[in-house]
């Protein structure tokens, strides 16, 4: 016989977070399950779309087992990872955390931190690239 034990959060950790409940989760898997288009749209409109899909998903589980998310839309995954949490004010939350194997092994960077580190890396790749670019 197992037994099956749960912890709850504290109260003030589930206060600010996404999904609050367990009986919030659940409503929220029923409905992917039963409405998968409408579920993923809903979920979609919060990233930035250049250009938003014509149709939600498209699959084949007859002859080829595939599926198509999104089909006809056009983002910057990029964009949606970093530029836009730092444009909503949230520069200065944590975007990153790690947790390494050995107990207090951890680090955390904020979008700020982690866009600082993507400039510091692109720059190095322009200077690398027009000096190859102009034989130096």
């Amino acid at each position: 016989m197992t037994t099956e034990k749960s912890y709850a959060p504290p109260a003030s950790f589930s206060e600010s977070a996404r999904i609050q409940t367990m009986e919030q989760y659940k409503e929220m898997y029923d409905r992917s399950i039963q409405d998968p288009e409408g579920f993923w749209a809903e979920i979609a409109d919060e990233f930035h779309w250049h250009k938003k899909w014509d149709k939600v998903r498209e699959y084949d589980w007859d002859t080829n087992h595939t599926i198509k998310w999104f089909l006809g839309a056009q983002t910057n995954i990029t964009y949606n990872a970093l530029d836009r949490h730092i444009e909503a004010g949230r520069g200065d939350k944590v975007a990153i955390l790690w947790e390494g194997n050995e107990p207090g092994e951890h680090s955390s960077f904020t979008y700020n931190e982690v866009l600082s580190e993507v400039r510091l890396s692109l720059r190095g790749c322009f200077c690398e690239r027009s000096s190859a670019w102009s034989g130096r």
